[in-house]
């Protein structure tokens, strides 16, 4: 469990869908957001790299959903998703395997 008193405290969902918001959030946590970018609008068929996130974001990206989510993505398997709507597919595949 994660200390609470530490600057960054790791909260584990205790949900078990992986949702669009979701992912959103988390890449606002981990790589930010282009100012010319809106991620609240219809992202989930843009391809990633049209909302400015590349190879190295989506390695933030995993790493951040494997602690967040207490799941493991073997390496380079989230990367191969091309549209945030492939990405939440993905994860929820995962989630379902590992029975969370």
């Amino acid at each position: 469990m994660a200390d609470p008193t530490s600057p960054n405290p790791v909260t584990l969902s205790t949900t078990s869908a992986f949702t669009l918001d979701d992912l959103r959030r988390i890449l606002r946590a981990g790589a930010g957001v282009d100012e010319q970018i809106d991620l609240s609008g219809a992202i989930a068929g843009v391809p990633f790299a049209e909302l400015g996130y590349d190879s190295l974001a989506l390695l933030e990206l995993t790493g951040r959903i494997e602690r967040e989510y207490a799941i493991r993505i073997p390496d380079g398997e989230l990367e191969h998703t091309r549209t945030p709507a492939e990405a939440v597919t993905y994860v929820n595949s995962q989630l379902s395997q590992e029975g969370i």
